[in-house]
């Protein structure tokens, strides 16, 4: 493993969020590692979403620290700031309840994402100068890209509410992945997926994260998990309960019953039947 592989990217310490007299997050400490997929996994209730929204900027945490160090950039404190500044800093997401701009092409969504990392400004903009326009160019080009390697680039000129559900999820992804993130969190990525979907989202997580981008996903399906993740985290009730590998997840006995509500011997079934 290089250096850089072992490199925190982010790092959660006494994480807390309450809202009145109940703590959705209490104390919550984890360290997600350079090119690396990690899962957060629990039952409904357990924190996840709202830990995800600690992170981007849409709640300010009670107490606790988040700190991100992309590789070959200054560590940043993300506590306190805006979500447009959060992405900034390198991170990116989607949601649980996909938000599109339904009115607008696939071509247009993908570009949108582009923008935080453009120079143009309000003149630009109004005067199209040589640099706005060559911009403009780059973030089409780039945006062309994007949804040739998630599949979609033949319907770039189609309105995203006319896509099917799966390539709308796959949208999503396309659009955070233009903000050029260090960490992309993906919030219950393969729900609503049909078994071929979700098999092209195992596939297209991994191409992300060997590109260099690191990964932590919050989700459901436990073939995915365990297919996926170098890493997994266990929440319940704003607590983290346990870590570790797909293997020591899998086989720990109290996690397995208490929030993946099935038995060693179903999982083990079930994850042969994913790889035949």
């Amino acid at each position: 493993m290089t250096e850089q592989n072992n490199q925190t990217i982010l790092e959660v310490s006494g994480l807390t969020m309450q809202f009145g007299g109940i703590k959705a997050l209490d104390k919550l400490d984890l360290r997600i590692r350079h090119r690396k997929i990690a899962a957060l996994i629990g039952p409904n209730g357990a924190g996840k979403t709202t830990f995800f929204n600690c992170l981007t900027g849409i709640y300010k945490p009670t107490s606790g620290t988040i700190r991100v160090s992309p590789p070959g950039r200054e560590s940043k404190r993300l506590n306190g700031l805006k979500p447009n500044k959060v992405t900034e800093q390198g991170l990116a997401r989607t949601f649980q309840n996909i938000r599109l701009f339904q009115d607008m092409s696939v071509l247009e969504n993908v570009m949108i994402g582009c923008h935080c990392r453009t120079k143009a400004r309000v003149l630009g903009a109004i005067f199209r100068n040589k640099g706005t326009r060559k911009e403009e160019k780059e973030v089409v080009a780039r945006s062309y890209s994007l949804l040739e390697k998630i599949g979609l680039v033949e319907l770039a000129d189609e309105f995203a509410k006319n896509l099917p559900y799966g390539a709308q999820r796959k949208l999503e992804i396309a659009r955070a992945l233009a903000t050029d993130p260090a960490l992309l969190l993906l919030d219950e990525p393969a729900a609503g997926m049909n078994p071929q979907e979700t098999a092209e989202l195992d596939d297209l997580i991994t191409e992300i994260r060997d590109d260099g981008i690191s990964i932590l996903l919050i989700e459901h399906d436990m073939k995915l998990v365990m297919s996926l993740s170098d890493h997994i985290f266990v929440m319940d009730y704003g607590k983290k309960i346990a870590e570790g590998t797909p293997n020591e997840v899998r086989n720990n006995p109290e996690v397995i019953r208490a929030y993946l509500g099935e038995d060693i011997e179903a999982i083990h079934e079930r994850e042969e039947d994913y790889h035949d």
